[in-house]
């Protein structure tokens, strides 16, 4: 995974190093209010239940990268930082790649409030899309969005996704069970 990365016009995409560390916390904690409505968060459950886990903290840096890349050696999700220049603006995954019958994939993105509305988060959907089509020959796409969240609606749809569904209570996101629209695209090269 270190060594893919995808390049657009304007951006590169590339998996997150050690190094980028001071960018990604400058980045994010800029972007703070910007995301929170749209980031996931973990649901509360009983410390009594089988299922429960003590989450503690969120991973450190560090950890992050460590999982990212062993996601990605594994085949089951591609992570990618997104930079104008030197410039980390956002990020775009890959996740929950399934390969026989099914597969599909999900997309999940984030962009810096800054460099929102110039078109770079489309690019990058269609990257990433580009290469689970091509590389992985993945057949079915899916990106999840909150219906309140107009800009993401309009990424996927500009990207080639059209809209399938709703999806009730679909996500934890911002500290409740949310509705999403699911928008997919599909291969047509893959029968």
């Amino acid at each position: 995974m270190s060594q893919l990365i995808l390049l657009g016009e304007g951006i590169t995409l590339r998996p997150a190093r050690y190094r980028d560390r001071s960018h990604w916390n400058n980045v994010r904690a800029e972007n703070k209010e910007w995301l929170s409505p749209w980031e996931a968060t973990l649901p509360q459950i009983p410390q009594d239940s089988p299922a429960y886990q003590d989450h503690g903290l969120r991973p450190s840096f560090f950890e992050m990268v460590q999982t990212l890349h062993r996601e990605a050696r594994a085949g089951r999700s591609y992570s990618f930082f997104i930079w104008e220049g030197k410039n980390l603006i956002g990020q775009i995954t890959m996740g929950g790649v399934m390969l026989g019958a099914l597969r599909g994939a999900h997309i999940g993105y984030w962009i810096d409030r800054h460099y929102a509305n110039r078109g770079y988060t489309t690019q990058a959907v269609k990257l990433v899309t580009a290469f689970g089509f091509a590389e992985l020959g993945l057949h079915r796409i899916e990106i999840n969005v909150r219906p309140e969240n107009g800009a993401s609606c309009r990424v996927a749809e500009k990207a080639g996704y059209h809209v399938e569904g709703e999806r009730k209570a679909f996500l934890h996101i911002d500290g409740a069970w949310r509705d999403h629209i699911c928008f997919v695209k599909t291969n047509d090269l893959i029968q």
